[in-house]
Protein backbone atom coordinates (compact mmCIF):
# COMPACT_ATOMS: atom_id res chain seq x y z
CA UNK A 1 0.00 0.00 0.00
CA UNK A 2 1.45 3.64 -0.64
CA UNK A 3 3.08 5.66 2.17
CA UNK A 4 2.33 8.84 2.17
CA UNK A 5 5.66 11.15 3.07
CA UNK A 6 6.68 14.24 3.91
CA UNK A 7 9.65 16.01 4.48
CA UNK A 8 11.70 16.13 7.47
CA UNK A 9 10.80 19.77 8.33
CA UNK A 10 7.63 21.71 9.74
CA UNK A 11 4.31 20.76 8.37
CA UNK A 12 2.57 23.92 8.85
CA UNK A 13 3.66 26.97 9.76
CA UNK A 14 1.20 28.88 12.69
CA UNK A 15 -0.14 32.63 12.28
CA UNK A 16 1.52 34.20 15.63
CA UNK A 17 -1.39 34.86 18.47
CA UNK A 18 -3.60 32.36 16.00
CA UNK A 19 -5.76 30.96 18.85
CA UNK A 20 -5.80 26.83 18.75
CA UNK A 21 -8.44 24.87 18.54
CA UNK A 22 -7.72 21.42 21.05
CA UNK A 23 -7.82 18.08 19.12
CA UNK A 24 -9.60 15.46 21.02
CA UNK A 25 -7.97 12.00 20.79
CA UNK A 26 -4.82 10.91 22.18
CA UNK A 27 -1.16 12.17 20.68
CA UNK A 28 1.53 10.02 21.23
CA UNK A 29 5.20 10.81 21.21
CA UNK A 30 6.50 6.84 20.86
CA UNK A 31 9.88 6.15 23.24
CA UNK A 32 9.82 9.76 24.86
CA UNK A 33 10.38 10.33 28.79
CA UNK A 34 8.89 13.46 29.11
CA UNK A 35 5.64 15.48 27.05
CA UNK A 36 6.38 17.78 24.07
CA UNK A 37 4.87 20.60 22.60
CA UNK A 38 5.54 20.54 18.25
CA UNK A 39 3.67 23.12 16.12
CA UNK A 40 1.20 24.24 19.14
CA UNK A 41 0.22 20.68 19.35
CA UNK A 42 1.23 18.30 22.70
CA UNK A 43 2.50 15.22 22.39
CA UNK A 44 2.34 13.25 25.81
CA UNK A 45 4.71 10.52 26.44
CA UNK A 46 3.44 6.88 25.64
CA UNK A 47 4.16 4.52 28.45
CA UNK A 48 0.67 5.22 30.01
CA UNK A 49 -0.74 3.50 26.88
CA UNK A 50 1.56 -0.04 26.41
CA UNK A 51 4.00 -2.46 28.66
CA UNK A 52 6.26 -3.98 26.46
CA UNK A 53 9.44 -2.74 24.07
CA UNK A 54 12.78 -0.51 24.66
CA UNK A 55 12.75 3.19 24.57
CA UNK A 56 15.46 4.87 21.75
CA UNK A 57 16.47 8.50 21.13
CA UNK A 58 18.26 9.63 17.91
CA UNK A 59 20.46 12.16 18.40
CA UNK A 60 19.39 14.30 15.57
CA UNK A 61 19.15 17.79 15.02
CA UNK A 62 17.96 17.84 11.61
CA UNK A 63 14.40 16.41 11.98
CA UNK A 64 11.24 16.82 13.83
CA UNK A 65 11.06 16.81 17.70
CA UNK A 66 8.66 13.83 17.55
CA UNK A 67 10.81 11.70 15.21
CA UNK A 68 14.10 12.27 17.88
CA UNK A 69 12.47 9.44 19.77
CA UNK A 70 10.86 5.67 19.02
CA UNK A 71 10.08 2.61 20.98
CA UNK A 72 11.15 -1.00 19.33
CA UNK A 73 9.72 -4.33 20.40
CA UNK A 74 11.79 -7.37 20.47
CA UNK A 75 11.97 -9.86 16.89
CA UNK A 76 9.60 -12.83 17.51
CA UNK A 77 7.57 -14.82 14.69
CA UNK A 78 4.04 -14.92 16.24
CA UNK A 79 4.13 -12.21 19.09
CA UNK A 80 2.37 -8.73 18.72
CA UNK A 81 2.90 -5.85 20.79
CA UNK A 82 0.21 -3.28 21.30
CA UNK A 83 -0.86 0.46 22.69
CA UNK A 84 -4.21 0.39 24.17
CA UNK A 85 -6.28 3.39 24.35
CA UNK A 86 -9.93 3.70 26.13
CA UNK A 87 -12.52 4.96 23.97
CA UNK A 88 -15.99 5.29 23.66
CA UNK A 89 -17.86 2.34 21.94
CA UNK A 90 -18.51 3.72 18.69
CA UNK A 91 -16.64 6.80 18.11
CA UNK A 92 -14.82 6.99 14.95
CA UNK A 93 -11.17 7.78 14.93
CA UNK A 94 -8.64 8.63 12.97
CA UNK A 95 -5.25 6.70 13.33
CA UNK A 96 -1.84 7.59 12.22
CA UNK A 97 1.35 5.89 12.51
CA UNK A 98 4.61 7.98 11.80
CA UNK A 99 8.22 6.21 11.18
CA UNK A 100 11.66 7.42 10.79
CA UNK A 101 14.03 4.59 11.34
CA UNK A 102 17.20 6.80 11.64
CA UNK A 103 19.10 3.83 12.51
CA UNK A 104 18.40 3.18 15.76
CA UNK A 105 19.36 -0.47 15.80
CA UNK A 106 22.80 0.51 14.18
CA UNK A 107 21.23 -1.05 11.04
CA UNK A 108 21.52 0.70 7.41
CA UNK A 109 17.81 -0.52 6.27
CA UNK A 110 14.41 0.08 8.16
CA UNK A 111 12.92 -3.19 9.47
CA UNK A 112 9.36 -4.81 7.36
CA UNK A 113 6.54 -5.65 9.86
CA UNK A 114 2.87 -5.56 9.89
CA UNK A 115 0.55 -2.75 11.79
CA UNK A 116 -2.65 -4.45 13.26
CA UNK A 117 -5.79 -2.35 13.93
CA UNK A 118 -7.76 -4.33 17.15
CA UNK A 119 -8.19 -7.92 15.41
CA UNK A 120 -7.03 -6.76 11.98
CA UNK A 121 -4.07 -7.01 9.86
CA UNK A 122 -3.79 -3.18 8.99
CA UNK A 123 -0.99 -3.00 6.51
CA UNK A 124 2.82 -3.48 6.14
CA UNK A 125 4.53 -1.24 6.93
CA UNK A 126 7.71 -0.76 4.59
CA UNK A 127 9.68 2.51 5.04
CA UNK A 128 12.99 1.51 2.94
CA UNK A 129 12.67 3.85 0.09
CA UNK A 130 10.98 6.70 2.24
CA UNK A 131 14.24 6.55 4.48
CA UNK A 132 16.57 6.11 1.43
CA UNK A 133 15.38 9.47 0.50
CA UNK A 134 15.51 11.10 3.68
CA UNK A 135 12.07 11.18 4.37
CA UNK A 136 9.70 10.01 7.32
CA UNK A 137 6.52 7.62 6.70
CA UNK A 138 3.35 7.55 7.74
CA UNK A 139 0.21 5.87 7.67
CA UNK A 140 -3.58 6.19 8.51
CA UNK A 141 -6.97 4.74 8.72
CA UNK A 142 -10.16 5.70 9.59
CA UNK A 143 -12.22 3.00 12.01
CA UNK A 144 -15.01 2.86 15.11
CA UNK A 145 -14.46 1.60 17.94
CA UNK A 146 -16.50 -1.78 18.57
CA UNK A 147 -15.37 -2.26 22.57
CA UNK A 148 -14.63 0.45 25.23
CA UNK A 149 -11.03 0.18 23.87
CA UNK A 150 -8.99 0.70 20.62
CA UNK A 151 -5.27 -1.25 20.05
CA UNK A 152 -2.49 -0.78 17.68
CA UNK A 153 -0.20 -3.41 17.29
CA UNK A 154 3.16 -4.41 15.46
CA UNK A 155 4.50 -7.87 14.90
CA UNK A 156 6.73 -9.45 12.68
CA UNK A 157 6.11 -10.88 9.31
CA UNK A 158 7.28 -12.91 6.82
CA UNK A 159 9.56 -10.12 5.53
CA UNK A 160 10.97 -9.31 8.85
CA UNK A 161 14.79 -9.98 8.93
CA UNK A 162 15.95 -12.20 11.63
CA UNK A 163 16.90 -10.01 14.90
CA UNK A 164 14.98 -6.84 13.37
CA UNK A 165 12.60 -4.91 16.00
CA UNK A 166 9.39 -3.36 14.57
CA UNK A 167 9.39 0.49 15.74
CA UNK A 168 7.33 3.73 16.01
CA UNK A 169 7.83 6.99 16.21
CA UNK A 170 4.38 8.86 17.14
CA UNK A 171 0.84 7.36 17.09
CA UNK A 172 -1.99 9.85 17.22
CA UNK A 173 -5.65 8.26 17.82
CA UNK A 174 -7.76 11.48 16.99
CA UNK A 175 -11.48 12.02 17.40
CA UNK A 176 -13.71 12.40 14.43
CA UNK A 177 -17.11 14.08 14.09
CA UNK A 178 -19.72 11.32 13.56
CA UNK A 179 -20.89 12.59 10.12
CA UNK A 180 -17.57 12.23 8.95
CA UNK A 181 -17.35 9.70 5.75
CA UNK A 182 -20.60 8.39 7.38
CA UNK A 183 -21.79 6.40 4.14
CA UNK A 184 -19.64 3.65 5.22
CA UNK A 185 -20.58 0.64 6.82
CA UNK A 186 -17.53 0.89 9.67
CA UNK A 187 -19.02 -2.10 11.18
CA UNK A 188 -17.60 -4.07 8.63
CA UNK A 189 -14.38 -2.00 6.58
CA UNK A 190 -11.93 0.54 7.88
CA UNK A 191 -11.08 3.52 5.44
CA UNK A 192 -6.96 3.13 4.85
CA UNK A 193 -5.80 6.38 3.79
CA UNK A 194 -4.10 6.54 -0.16
CA UNK A 195 -3.96 10.05 -1.22
CA UNK A 196 -6.14 13.02 -0.01
CA UNK A 197 -4.10 16.37 -1.71
CA UNK A 198 -4.96 20.15 -2.69
CA UNK A 199 -5.31 20.83 -6.37
CA UNK A 200 -3.01 23.44 -8.11
CA UNK A 201 -0.87 24.41 -4.56
CA UNK A 202 2.32 23.97 -4.13
CA UNK A 203 2.37 25.70 -0.51
CA UNK A 204 2.68 23.80 2.94
CA UNK A 205 0.97 20.73 4.36
CA UNK A 206 -3.09 22.02 5.25
CA UNK A 207 -3.60 20.69 8.76
CA UNK A 208 -4.08 21.06 11.92
CA UNK A 209 -5.51 24.46 13.14
CA UNK A 210 -6.66 24.53 9.69
CA UNK A 211 -8.22 20.89 9.59
CA UNK A 212 -9.57 20.51 13.14
CA UNK A 213 -9.18 16.73 12.62
CA UNK A 214 -5.27 17.15 12.24
CA UNK A 215 -5.79 15.34 8.36
CA UNK A 216 -3.06 16.38 6.31
CA UNK A 217 -3.75 17.72 3.36
CA UNK A 218 -0.91 17.68 0.57
CA UNK A 219 -0.04 19.62 -2.21
CA UNK A 220 -0.69 18.28 -5.50
CA UNK A 221 0.40 20.38 -8.62
CA UNK A 222 0.47 19.13 -12.59
CA UNK A 223 0.67 21.06 -15.63
CA UNK A 224 -2.90 22.36 -15.42
CA UNK A 225 -3.43 26.67 -14.95
CA UNK A 226 -4.17 27.05 -11.32
CA UNK A 227 -7.10 29.55 -10.20
CA UNK A 228 -7.86 31.18 -6.94
CA UNK A 229 -10.95 31.64 -4.83
CA UNK A 230 -12.64 34.97 -4.41
CA UNK A 231 -15.27 33.67 -2.36
CA UNK A 232 -15.06 31.77 1.20
CA UNK A 233 -16.62 28.24 1.65
CA UNK A 234 -18.80 27.37 4.96
CA UNK A 235 -16.34 24.05 5.32
CA UNK A 236 -19.00 22.72 8.36
CA UNK A 237 -21.63 22.58 5.51
CA UNK A 238 -19.76 19.50 4.21
CA UNK A 239 -20.26 16.26 5.48
CA UNK A 240 -16.75 15.45 5.97
CA UNK A 241 -15.80 18.83 7.02
CA UNK A 242 -13.15 19.33 4.56
CA UNK A 243 -11.15 22.67 5.86
CA UNK A 244 -11.94 25.59 4.38
CA UNK A 245 -8.61 26.90 3.26
CA UNK A 246 -8.08 23.58 0.55
CA UNK A 247 -10.85 25.65 -1.62
CA UNK A 248 -8.57 28.29 -1.90
CA UNK A 249 -7.41 27.64 -4.85
CA UNK A 250 -8.08 24.83 -7.64
CA UNK A 251 -7.10 23.56 -11.18
CA UNK A 252 -8.81 24.54 -14.29
CA UNK A 253 -8.61 24.71 -17.56
CA UNK A 254 -9.86 26.68 -20.87
CA UNK A 255 -13.67 27.28 -21.98
CA UNK A 256 -14.63 24.26 -23.72
CA UNK A 257 -12.10 22.15 -22.60
CA UNK A 258 -11.41 19.33 -20.59
CA UNK A 259 -9.88 18.96 -17.25
CA UNK A 260 -7.44 16.25 -17.07
CA UNK A 261 -5.70 14.93 -13.33
CA UNK A 262 -3.98 11.99 -13.15
CA UNK A 263 -4.42 11.69 -9.70
CA UNK A 264 -2.95 9.94 -7.42
CA UNK A 265 0.43 10.09 -9.04
CA UNK A 266 1.54 6.53 -8.34
CA UNK A 267 -0.54 3.11 -9.45
CA UNK A 268 -3.22 1.52 -7.29
CA UNK A 269 -3.80 -2.13 -6.33
CA UNK A 270 -7.09 -3.46 -7.84
CA UNK A 271 -9.65 -3.20 -4.84
CA UNK A 272 -12.75 -0.77 -3.55
CA UNK A 273 -11.87 2.67 -2.60
CA UNK A 274 -13.83 5.52 -1.41
CA UNK A 275 -13.16 8.36 -3.20
CA UNK A 276 -14.37 12.14 -2.48
CA UNK A 277 -13.58 15.17 -4.69
CA UNK A 278 -14.63 18.98 -3.85
CA UNK A 279 -15.50 21.71 -6.05
CA UNK A 280 -15.93 25.55 -5.62
CA UNK A 281 -16.53 28.24 -8.17
CA UNK A 282 -14.06 30.36 -7.87
CA UNK A 283 -15.36 33.53 -8.61
CA UNK A 284 -16.93 36.15 -6.72
CA UNK A 285 -20.88 35.06 -6.12
CA UNK A 286 -23.26 36.84 -8.45
CA UNK A 287 -26.38 34.82 -10.16
CA UNK A 288 -23.58 33.93 -13.06
CA UNK A 289 -21.30 32.50 -11.01
CA UNK A 290 -21.53 28.61 -11.56
CA UNK A 291 -20.64 26.25 -13.80
CA UNK A 292 -21.47 22.52 -14.84
CA UNK A 293 -19.45 19.49 -15.94
CA UNK A 294 -19.20 15.44 -16.12
CA UNK A 295 -16.83 14.08 -13.76
CA UNK A 296 -15.38 11.02 -14.72
CA UNK A 297 -12.81 8.32 -13.52
CA UNK A 298 -10.94 6.28 -15.80
CA UNK A 299 -13.72 7.31 -18.53
CA UNK A 300 -16.77 6.05 -16.11
CA UNK A 301 -19.07 8.67 -15.05
CA UNK A 302 -18.68 9.51 -11.72
CA UNK A 303 -21.37 12.44 -11.54
CA UNK A 304 -23.09 13.93 -14.93
CA UNK A 305 -24.14 16.99 -15.05
CA UNK A 306 -22.37 18.82 -11.64
CA UNK A 307 -23.28 22.33 -10.84
CA UNK A 308 -20.62 24.17 -9.24
CA UNK A 309 -21.83 27.32 -7.52
CA UNK A 310 -19.30 29.65 -5.18
CA UNK A 311 -20.71 27.74 -2.26
CA UNK A 312 -18.85 24.52 -3.06
CA UNK A 313 -20.41 21.12 -3.68
CA UNK A 314 -18.71 17.32 -2.81
CA UNK A 315 -19.23 14.04 -4.76
CA UNK A 316 -18.30 10.66 -3.84
CA UNK A 317 -18.09 7.17 -4.08
CA UNK A 318 -18.63 4.78 -1.12
CA UNK A 319 -17.00 1.70 -3.36
CA UNK A 320 -15.47 2.45 -6.74
CA UNK A 321 -13.41 0.34 -8.30
CA UNK A 322 -9.97 1.24 -9.12
CA UNK A 323 -6.61 -0.57 -10.51
CA UNK A 324 -3.51 1.08 -11.92
CA UNK A 325 -2.97 4.54 -12.94
CA UNK A 326 -5.98 6.66 -12.06
CA UNK A 327 -7.07 9.56 -14.30
CA UNK A 328 -10.04 12.18 -13.23
CA UNK A 329 -11.39 13.97 -16.20
CA UNK A 330 -14.17 17.15 -15.89
CA UNK A 331 -16.13 17.49 -19.49
CA UNK A 332 -18.08 20.99 -19.36
CA UNK A 333 -21.24 21.07 -20.92
CA UNK A 334 -21.26 22.83 -24.18
CA UNK A 335 -23.18 25.98 -22.90
CA UNK A 336 -20.45 27.14 -20.51
CA UNK A 337 -18.71 30.26 -20.81
CA UNK A 338 -15.85 29.03 -18.15
CA UNK A 339 -13.85 25.55 -18.00
CA UNK A 340 -14.26 22.96 -15.29
CA UNK A 341 -12.34 23.51 -12.06
CA UNK A 342 -11.44 20.79 -9.09
CA UNK A 343 -10.13 21.92 -5.79
CA UNK A 344 -9.47 18.85 -3.91
CA UNK A 345 -9.35 15.24 -3.20
CA UNK A 346 -9.67 12.30 -0.81
CA UNK A 347 -9.10 8.28 -1.64
CA UNK A 348 -8.94 5.43 0.84
CA UNK A 349 -9.05 2.09 0.22
CA UNK A 350 -11.88 0.33 1.86
CA UNK A 351 -10.26 -2.43 3.98
CA UNK A 352 -12.34 -5.55 5.22
CA UNK A 353 -12.40 -5.97 8.85
CA UNK A 354 -11.33 -9.20 10.67
CA UNK A 355 -13.99 -9.01 13.45
CA UNK A 356 -12.98 -10.08 16.95
CA UNK A 357 -12.93 -12.28 19.44
CA UNK A 358 -15.92 -13.36 21.62
CA UNK A 359 -16.55 -10.17 24.23
CA UNK A 360 -17.09 -12.66 27.02
CA UNK A 361 -14.06 -14.33 26.53
CA UNK A 362 -11.64 -11.45 25.86
CA UNK A 363 -12.91 -9.87 29.29
CA UNK A 364 -12.04 -13.66 30.58
CA UNK A 365 -8.33 -13.43 28.90
CA UNK A 366 -8.39 -10.23 30.63
CA UNK A 367 -9.27 -11.57 34.11
CA UNK A 368 -6.47 -13.81 34.15
CA UNK A 369 -3.98 -11.48 32.68
CA UNK A 370 -4.43 -9.40 35.87
CA UNK A 371 -4.63 -12.06 38.25
CA UNK A 372 -1.03 -12.96 37.07
CA UNK A 373 1.74 -10.85 37.96
CA UNK A 374 3.99 -11.51 35.23
CA UNK A 375 1.68 -11.89 31.85
CA UNK A 376 3.35 -12.82 28.62
CA UNK A 377 4.45 -9.68 26.94
CA UNK A 378 2.14 -10.03 23.77
CA UNK A 379 -1.19 -10.14 26.24
CA UNK A 380 -2.55 -6.49 24.46
CA UNK A 381 -5.03 -6.64 21.59
CA UNK A 382 -7.40 -9.11 20.38
CA UNK A 383 -6.41 -12.47 21.75
CA UNK A 384 -7.19 -14.51 18.83
CA UNK A 385 -6.82 -12.08 15.49
CA UNK A 386 -5.16 -11.62 13.08
CA UNK A 387 -4.87 -15.36 13.22
CA UNK A 388 -1.06 -14.71 12.64
CA UNK A 389 -0.36 -13.17 15.75
CA UNK A 390 -3.32 -14.77 18.11
CA UNK A 391 -1.86 -14.02 21.81
CA UNK A 392 1.31 -16.47 23.11
CA UNK A 393 -0.85 -19.84 24.14
CA UNK A 394 -3.92 -19.28 22.98
CA UNK A 395 -5.58 -21.18 20.75
CA UNK A 396 -8.44 -20.41 18.78
CA UNK A 397 -11.38 -21.17 16.32
CA UNK A 398 -12.26 -20.00 13.21
CA UNK A 399 -15.43 -18.50 11.60
CA UNK A 400 -18.13 -15.98 12.24
CA UNK A 401 -18.21 -16.22 16.13
CA UNK A 402 -13.98 -16.60 17.13
CA UNK A 403 -14.24 -18.22 20.54
CA UNK A 404 -11.10 -19.05 22.43
CA UNK A 405 -10.45 -23.32 22.43
CA UNK A 406 -7.48 -23.59 24.05
CA UNK A 407 -4.93 -21.84 26.91
CA UNK A 408 -1.28 -23.42 26.73
CA UNK A 409 1.14 -21.94 29.20
CA UNK A 410 3.16 -24.15 30.43
CA UNK A 411 6.39 -23.51 31.85
CA UNK A 412 6.41 -19.81 32.10
CA UNK A 413 6.55 -19.29 35.64
CA UNK A 414 3.81 -17.38 35.57
CA UNK A 415 2.89 -16.07 38.85
CA UNK A 416 -0.58 -15.27 40.29
CA UNK A 417 -3.92 -17.00 40.42
CA UNK A 418 -6.64 -18.77 38.36
CA UNK A 419 -9.46 -16.53 38.78
CA UNK A 420 -13.38 -17.67 38.89
CA UNK A 421 -13.81 -15.83 35.35
CA UNK A 422 -11.90 -18.36 33.62
CA UNK A 423 -14.98 -20.53 33.63
CA UNK A 424 -16.77 -17.91 31.53
CA UNK A 425 -14.11 -19.37 28.30
CA UNK A 426 -16.97 -22.04 27.73
CA UNK A 427 -15.24 -23.22 24.25
CA UNK A 428 -12.04 -24.31 25.93
CA UNK A 429 -10.82 -27.99 25.35
CA UNK A 430 -7.57 -27.66 26.87
CA UNK A 431 -5.93 -26.03 29.47
CA UNK A 432 -2.08 -26.82 30.03
CA UNK A 433 -0.98 -24.65 33.21
CA UNK A 434 1.95 -26.81 34.43
CA UNK A 435 5.01 -25.83 36.05
CA UNK A 436 4.11 -22.36 36.95
CA UNK A 437 3.80 -20.58 40.57
CA UNK A 438 -0.12 -20.01 40.91
CA UNK A 439 -1.60 -20.43 43.97
CA UNK A 440 -5.22 -20.27 45.80
CA UNK A 441 -8.06 -22.53 45.28
CA UNK A 442 -8.72 -23.98 41.53
CA UNK A 443 -12.21 -21.54 40.68
CA UNK A 444 -15.31 -23.92 39.88
CA UNK A 445 -14.84 -25.10 36.33
CA UNK A 446 -17.75 -26.45 35.89
CA UNK A 447 -19.41 -24.55 33.08
CA UNK A 448 -16.34 -25.81 30.83
CA UNK A 449 -18.08 -28.80 29.08
CA UNK A 450 -16.05 -29.03 26.33
CA UNK A 451 -13.05 -29.46 28.25
CA UNK A 452 -11.05 -32.34 27.74
CA UNK A 453 -7.42 -31.69 28.60
CA UNK A 454 -7.01 -30.39 32.44
CA UNK A 455 -3.01 -29.79 32.97
CA UNK A 456 -2.53 -27.61 36.26
CA UNK A 457 0.12 -29.60 38.13
CA UNK A 458 3.07 -28.67 39.70
CA UNK A 459 2.03 -25.64 40.88
CA UNK A 460 0.91 -24.09 43.92
CA UNK A 461 -2.49 -24.81 44.11
CA UNK A 462 -4.37 -25.52 47.90
CA UNK A 463 -7.62 -26.17 49.06
CA UNK A 464 -10.25 -28.86 48.40
CA UNK A 465 -10.13 -30.88 45.24
CA UNK A 466 -12.72 -29.32 43.33
CA UNK A 467 -15.49 -31.91 42.94
CA UNK A 468 -17.05 -29.67 40.18
CA UNK A 469 -14.91 -31.64 37.47
CA UNK A 470 -16.55 -34.33 37.71
CA UNK A 471 -19.31 -33.04 35.96
CA UNK A 472 -17.48 -32.22 32.88
CA UNK A 473 -18.65 -34.87 29.95
CA UNK A 474 -15.59 -35.13 27.83
CA UNK A 475 -12.58 -34.79 30.19
CA UNK A 476 -10.16 -37.34 29.07
CA UNK A 477 -6.91 -35.88 30.81
CA UNK A 478 -6.12 -35.09 34.36
CA UNK A 479 -3.18 -33.68 35.81
CA UNK A 480 -3.17 -31.94 39.57
CA UNK A 481 0.22 -34.02 41.27
CA UNK A 482 2.71 -31.50 43.00
CA UNK A 483 -0.33 -29.22 44.52
CA UNK A 484 -1.07 -28.79 47.90
CA UNK A 485 -4.63 -29.93 47.49
CA UNK A 486 -6.89 -32.18 49.79
CA UNK A 487 -9.00 -34.98 48.97
CA UNK A 488 -9.25 -36.60 45.51
CA UNK A 489 -10.81 -36.69 42.44
CA UNK A 490 -14.83 -37.91 42.64
CA UNK A 491 -15.43 -41.64 41.66
CA UNK A 492 -16.90 -41.15 38.57
CA UNK A 493 -13.78 -39.86 37.00
CA UNK A 494 -11.75 -42.57 38.86
CA UNK A 495 -14.29 -44.89 36.83
CA UNK A 496 -14.55 -42.87 33.48
CA UNK A 497 -13.16 -45.23 30.52
CA UNK A 498 -9.94 -44.03 29.25
CA UNK A 499 -9.65 -41.43 31.82
CA UNK A 500 -5.97 -40.03 32.76
CA UNK A 501 -5.56 -38.96 36.87
CA UNK A 502 -2.48 -37.87 38.46
CA UNK A 503 -3.10 -35.96 41.59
Amino acid sequence: MFIPIFLLSLLSTLTAGQPLRPLRGYLINCGSKNDIVQDGIKYTKDDSYTVTGTLKTLNRTDILPVLTTLRYFPYGKNGKHCYTFPVTNGAKFLIRTTYFYGGFDGGTEPPIFDQIIDGTTWSTVNTTEDYRNGLSSYYEIIVTANDKTVSVCFACNEHTKSGSNPFINSLEVLDLDSSLYNSTDFGKYGLVTVSRSIFAFDGDIVRFPDDPFNRYWQPFVDGNPAVEAHTNVASSEFWNRPPAKVFLSGATTSRGKNLTIQWPPFSLPTNRYYVALYFQDSRSTSPYSWRVFTVLINSETFYQDLNVTTKGVTVYGTEWPLSGDTQITLTPRSDMPVGPTINAGEIYQILPLAGTTLGRDVMALQMLRQSIRNPPDDWNGDPCLPKEHPWLGIGCSEGKEIRVTSLNLKGLSLIGTLPKEIAGLTALKEIRLSMNKLTGPIPDLSPLKSLEILHLDENKFEGPFPDALGTLPNLRELLLNKNRLSGGPPQNLIERKGMIIRT
